[in-house]
């Protein structure tokens, strides 16, 4: 077993607490400025029972990571509700339900390499590539010469998530969107 500092906990990352495996679904650095030290709050759900919860970790906090199998996949097509991927050794093809993914699903494009988590011979997790390229579906027209402004548009991209992105992005545009949090980085 991997012990990791608190920090490095990533969403998707499976580890163990109070003796039960646990996939991360939002994590948070948190620091109040000149009252105790910093944390990370990260909202968690338990792999066998499926109950969410809550738990802040201190900064200088170790974290057992879950031994998992990890298998490089490719994502192929969305089935009704159920998402297919394709073991890239063994070309075995494997369907995950929607509800699996929780969330995830609007970073998904076909040929898309993701790595699925295995546990006890079945699947756990689904960790994505820290960011993806995707394309601006429907937004607000553009305006010219705003570079800087701090407001934000929303865009529908064309896997359904919406993202807020500057006011100079048009429909058509290709951008590149962070997979931990959904938020724009840059045009790509």
């Amino acid at each position: 077993m991997a012990k990791v500092s608190a920090v490095d906990i990533r969403v998707g990352n499976l580890i163990e607490w109070d003796k039960r495996v646990w996939r991360v679904l939002k994590c948070y650095h948190v620091h109040v400025g000149g009252r105790g030290g910093a944390f990370m709050q990260v909202e968690m759900k338990d792999i066998e029972s499926g109950t969410k919860t809550n738990q802040r970790f201190r900064t200088e906090d170790k974290v057992e990571r879950a031994f998992v199998e990890p298998r490089e996949m490719q994502f192929l097509y969305q089935d009704g509700d159920s998402y297919v991927f394709m073991d890239k050794e063994t070309y075995e093809q494997l369907a995950l339900p929607a509800e699996f993914l929780e969330g995830q699903t609007g970073f998904l494009l076909p040929n898309t390499d993701v790595q699925v988590n295995f546990y006890d011979g079945r699947p756990i997790g689904l960790e994505l590539p820290p960011a993806v390229v995707l394309t601006v579906v429907e937004t607000e027209p553009g305006i010219k010469n705003a570079t800087a402004t701090t407001t934000f548009k929303p865009a529908k991209t064309e896997t359904g998530l919406v993202v807020q992105v500057p006011p100079f992005i048009n429909q058509g545009e290709r951008i590149k969107v962070s997979t931990n949090d959904g938020s724009y980085m840059e045009r790509a």
